[in-house]
């Protein structure tokens, strides 16, 4: 992680209020995936860690039994609370929680994340991948910033000073030693796509 877990949580605390307006075309088709592809039961639990404003959490909740964001940003999550409640939804809770920490602890079917584990290194990733599969879903989707070539760091999904992404192979790599197969491999851009890993 090229950042402290407070400065990257402070920068999203400052994004929070406008962060649903500045989204790219990219990044809402990755939102449109994560969703498709989480598909859950109505009695699942769904575990969405670096939840953001709640795109993902939200956009599962009428399908899900119960969604639980985490994430490390008060602000974000705000943000989430915010919409959830202007909705009416009670099957829905946010909290302070990170890849590698998501301090939750009760059964989970589902796991989402949509443009959050590019911050970690890729031995972060791997530890991440290795404790998200340590809670025991049948199922995890990860939509993110992540390398299907070489890296040009000209393109706009790559910032260095704050940004680093993994190859899809490395990524790949991290749910097969976890016991997860890859059933879908989606590419939106050349450094933007989604990963569904199935419980072998």
């Amino acid at each position: 992680m090229k950042k402290t877990v407070e400065e990257h949580a402070a920068r999203f605390d400052d994004l929070a209020a406008d962060y649903d307006e500045e989204k790219s075309a990219e990044y809402n088709e990755c939102v449109a995936l994560v969703l498709e592809h989480a598909n859950p039961d109505s009695d699942d639990t769904v575990l969405d860690l670096g939840c953001g404003t709640g795109a993902i959490a939200l956009g599962l909740v009428e399908q899900a039994g119960r969604v639980v964001g985490r994430d490390i940003s008060e602000g974000m999550m705000d943000e989430a609370r915010r919409k959830a409640d202007e909705r009416g939804l009670d099957n829905v809770e946010f909290g302070q929680g990170q890849f590698r920490e998501p301090n939750y602890d009760g059964e989970v079917d589902i796991v989402t994340s949509n443009f959050a584990m590019h911050h970690l290194s890729d031995a972060e990733k791997r530890e991440a991948i290795s404790v998200i599969a340590g809670l025991g879903p049948r199922r995890i989707v990860l939509g993110d910033v992540m390398f299907f070539g070489e890296p040009n760091p000209e393109e706009p999904f790559y910032s260095p000073e704050v940004d680093d992404p993994a190859t899809v192979g490395v990524l790949a790599d991290a749910f097969t030693d976890e016991g997860y197969a890859l059933t879908a491999v989606e590419m939106v851009h050349e450094q933007v796509g989604v990963l569904v890993a199935e419980k072998r």
